[in-house]
């Protein structure tokens, strides 16, 4: 079923040790592999066998030091691991809002620093098809959090610590939405709840686009497409929502404050753009625009230059993409 040359590519370019490997193919739902595998002699020599794996010279160490790819890029499990530092920040907005409390102990350990989340709480929801729309997307974006560290096994990273309150007052504060000194509060009501969701759901599909080039693992490249196609519908969701409640106008001054930390490129765009409604923002060939990640950092660490820790993210995200760019 797979190539050998796959199947090299998939071992030198997968998640971050030869055990996590396989339980990210079983995640991925790609069953058949260990037979394929062990065709091609690999499972007999150990390089995939859990027990050689913990205990020989291919074990967990040397597979956790290979944080590269030659080409200089980082590795598929970096990359994902990056993925997953957005996943909890999300999980843990929506689960907050739907439900009053947010990811378990059990979902949240692993490697780097662990940290606590601030802020949230449950949202009074006054509308049918936003309360749904919320409910739905805390579910999806549980089920990415278990996902990729099922798929990352022992190489997926512990949630950092999280601030939601003062960082969204501070984003808020930013695109003109409070004076300074005042909180905007992203649960005080299903309005703030939107424009805060609208904050993170556009930036989740441009972070993911901007992933897929550096994910040379066909597996791992299809399951992050299926999550950037999950994120879309969330954002078109959002947006529609926004346009909706009347919102157009705070969504392009949240587009512009985007905009002003992540480059001098004018890309972002509102659910208001050149006079029109704006559910889907692209470019003239209708296609989305991509945020690498140190832009994707420069937004939720709500700072133009180039810097390891800030805004939802106080203490820096855990793995080894971590740093934001100087923009200006």
């Amino acid at each position: 079923m797979f190539d050998k040359l796959f199947i090299r590519n998939a071992i030198d370019r997968s998640a971050e040790n030869g055990v996590d490997r396989r339980k990210f193919l079983r995640a991925a739902g790609v069953t058949t592999v260990g037979a394929g595998l062990a065709g091609g002699g690999l499972l007999a020599s150990g390089v995939l066998n859990p027990a050689a794996a913990d205990s020989g010279p291919l074990g967990l160490d040397l597979g956790l030091g290979d944080k590269h790819h030659p080409s200089g890029q980082p590795s598929d499990g970096a990359v994902l691991n990056f993925a997953l530092n957005l996943e909890y920040l999300e999980a843990e907005f929506y689960l907050r809002a739907v439900r009053g409390y947010g990811l378990a102990a059990t979902e949240v350990l692993g490697k780097g620093k662990p940290g606590a989340v601030r802020g949230g709480r449950k949202v009074s929801f006054k509308t049918k098809a936003v309360k749904a729309y919320a409910e739905e997307i805390a579910a999806d974006e549980l089920a990415h959090v278990r996902f990729l560290r099922k798929a990352l096994g022992a190489a997926a990273v512990a949630r950092p610590a999280i601030d939601i309150d003062a960082a969204f007052t501070a984003a808020a504060t930013a695109a003109g939405l409070i004076k300074p000194g005042q909180k905007f509060d992203a649960y005080a009501n299903e309005n703030n709840f939107l424009l805060a969701a609208y904050v993170f759901e556009d930036v989740g599909v441009t972070a993911y686009k901007g992933a897929a080039p550096l994910i040379t693992n066909k597996t791992y490249l299809e399951a992050a497409a299926g999550i950037l196609a999950v994120e879309a519908y969330h954002a078109a969701n959002i947006r529609t929502s926004l346009v909706a409640a009347g919102l157009e106008v705070p969504s392009v001054a949240i587009s512009a404050a985007r905009d002003s930390l992540d480059g001098k490129s004018d890309l972002d765009q509102g659910v208001n753009y050149k006079g029109k409604t704006n559910i889907v923002p692209t470019d003239a060939n209708g296609i989305a625009f991509s945020r690498g990640a140190d832009q994707v950092l420069n937004v939720v660490y709500l700072t133009p230059k180039k810097a390891t820790k800030g805004g939802f993210f106080p203490a820096g995200v855990n793995g080894e993409i971590n740093t934001s760019r100087a923009n200006g």
